[in-house]
C-alpha cells in the first residue's frame, strides 16, 4: 500500500468534494463540485492518498485572529474526514503532525477549527475556548429591567447598500476582543450574510447614534409560518450583532421588538458575556442555552505569546510538557508582558507547568489559572497564579461567531 501525505492538485479537488459530500451526509453538497471543493484552494489542502487515491482530507484556512487587541496569525482547520475503509489506520495523526510543523514554517502560531466530535481533537492538543450561547425569545418578552431602551435610531438597510458600514463597524467592535477572526468578504458571506431560502433575504438594522454615526448593527433573516401562534407566526433569525456602545445594544433590542408580528426571534451566536441576560427584565424568557464553540490549538508558543496582546505588566515562566505534536515548543519560556508589547525568551526553570492545551485555555482568557490549577491541570504557586491570571485576563470573554 503505498500513502502519500501531500497538498492536492487542482486536478484532485473534485475528490476532496466527494469526500466531503460523503462524510458530512450532503451538508455542503454532494458532489465534485460541491462547496466543500469550491471554497478552498490546493494550497490549503493535505491529504492522505493511497494508491493514488484520496483517503483522508484536511484543510488549513489562512485566517487572522484577534488576540485581545493584536492580530495573530491562524490556521483554520477545516474539511478533516476519512474514507471508511481507511479509519483508524493513523492516516489523520500523520496529517495533523505534518500540518502543525507546516504551520509553524509559515508563522501560524495558532490553529482552530469546530470539532465534528472533541473526542478527536482533544488528543492533538486542542482546547474549547468559546461558547455559542443561543436565545430564543418572544417580542412581546423583550424587555429591560429598567425600562431604557438607549437613544439613537435604527434604520433597516439592504446588506449591500449597508456592508460599508457594516464592516468598518465589526472592525471597532472586534479591535479589543478575542478569538474573532477578520473577516475577508467571502467570510461574510458563509455566514452572517450567507442566504438560505428557507430562512429568506438577509437584511441589516443599522444603529445611528444621536450624532447621525453608525455605532451598531444587527443582520438577520425574517420568515412567516415558522411559529405556532395565530397571530405572530414570523420568526427573526439574528446571524449577527455588532454595538459600540450600550446605547446602540439597547435600541437594537427594541427595534427587534417592534416587530409586532414576530413570535420569535432566534439569535444562535451571541457570546457568553453577552448582557442580554443581565439586562432583560425577565431573563429566563431568553430561553438561554449555551453550546460547544471553538477549539483552539497552540501551534508556537513563542509566537502565540508574543503577539498576544496584555491588560496588565508582569512576568512569568512557563513549562510545558512533552508535546510529540510540536517538539519545539518542549522547553521553558520566559514571558515578560506589558501594556506596550510582550518579549519572550528562554529559561531553565519554570514557574508554571501545563499542557498546551491548558495553555490554549489560559492564553484565550477561557480559563483562569486559578481554575485549571483546581482541576489539575496547571501546577504553580499562588503567586505565580495570581500573576498569570493578570497577565491572561482578556478585556471580553473568548468568541468567535463564525463557522469555517
Amino acid at each position: 500500500m503505498s500513502v502519500e501525505i501531500r497538498p492536492l492538485t487542482a486536478g484532485e479537488m473534485g475528490q476532496l468534494g466527494e469526500l466531503g459530500g460523503y462524510v458530512y451526509g450532503g451538508s455542503f453538497g454532494d458532489g465534485p463540485d460541491n462547496v466543500v471543493a469550491t471554497a478552498n484552494l490546493p494550497d490549503w489542502t493535505l491529504c492522505a492518498l493511497v494508491n493514488g487515491k484520496l483517503a483522508c482530507s484536511f484543510t488549513a484556512i489562512p485566517f487572522t485572529m484577534r488576540a485581545n487587541g493584536n492580530a495573530v496569525a491562524l490556521a483554520g482547520v477545516s474539511t478533516v474526514g476519512t474514507q471508511p475503509e481507511h479509519r483508524r489506520q493513523g492516516l489523520l495523526r500523520r496529517i495533523q503532525t505534518q500540518a502543525f510543523s507546516d504551520m509553524h514554517d509559515r508563522g501560524q502560531s495558532l490553529a482552530a477549527l469546530w470539532a465534528s466530535q472533541a473526542a478527536i481533537y482533544q488528543r492533538y492538543g486542542y482546547a474549547m475556548t468559546t461558547v455559542l450561547r443561543s436565545y430564543r425569545v418572544d417580542t412581546t418578552d423583550i424587555g429591560f429591567h429598567d425600562g431604557y431602551w438607549g437613544s439613537g435610531h435604527v434604520e433597516r438597510l439592504s446588506v449591500s447598500d449597508a456592508f460599508d458600514v457594516i464592516k468598518s463597524t465589526y472592525i471597532r467592535f472586534v479591535e479589543n476582543r478575542i478569538c474573532y477572526l477578520h473577516r475577508s468578504k467571502t467570510l461574510w458571506l458563509q455566514n452572517a450574510m450567507e442566504e438560505i431560502e428557507e430562512e429568506g433575504p438577509v437584511h441589516a438594522g443599522v444603529h445611528f447614534d444621536e450624532e447621525g454615526d453608525a455605532d451598531g448593527y444587527v443582520i438577520y433573516t425574517l420568515r412567516a409560518n415558522k411559529v405556532d401562534h395565530a397571530t405572530r407566526g414570523q420568526e427573526i433569525i439574528v446571524r449577527d450583532m455588532a454595538w459600540l456602545s450600550m446605547d446602540s445594544y439597547r435600541s437594537l433590542w427594541e427595534w427587534l421588538k417592534r416587530h409586532d408580528l414576530v413570535g420569535r426571534v432566534s439569535y444562535r451566536t451571541a457570546a457568553v458575556d453577552d448582557p442580554a441576560v443581565e439586562l432583560f427584565a425577565e431573563p429566563r424568557l431568553l430561553h438561554s442555552v449555551d453550546h460547544e464553540g471553538l477549539w483552539l490549538r497552540i501551534v508556537d508558543v513563542e509566537g502565540a505569546l508574543k503577539d498576544r496582546a496584555y491588560s496588565n505588566d508582569g512576568e512569568i515562566t512557563i513549562g510545558l510538557t512533552d508535546d510529540a505534536l510540536t517538539p519545539w515548543n518542549n522547553r521553558t519560556i520566559k514571558l515578560e508582558a506589558s501594556t506596550g508589547g510582550a518579549h519572550v525568551s528562554s529559561s531553565q526553570s519554570a514557574e508554571l507547568n501545563m499542557s498546551a492545551k491548558a495553555l490554549a485555555s489560559l492564553y484565550s482568557g477561557f480559563r483562569t489559572a486559578r481554575q485549571l490549577r483546581a482541576w489539575g491541570l496547571i501546577e504553580g504557586e499562588d503567586r505565580v497564579i495570581d500573576t498569570a491570571d493578570r497577565l491572561f485576563a482578556s478585556s471580553h470573554a473568548p468568541h468567535c461567531p463564525d463557522h469555517f
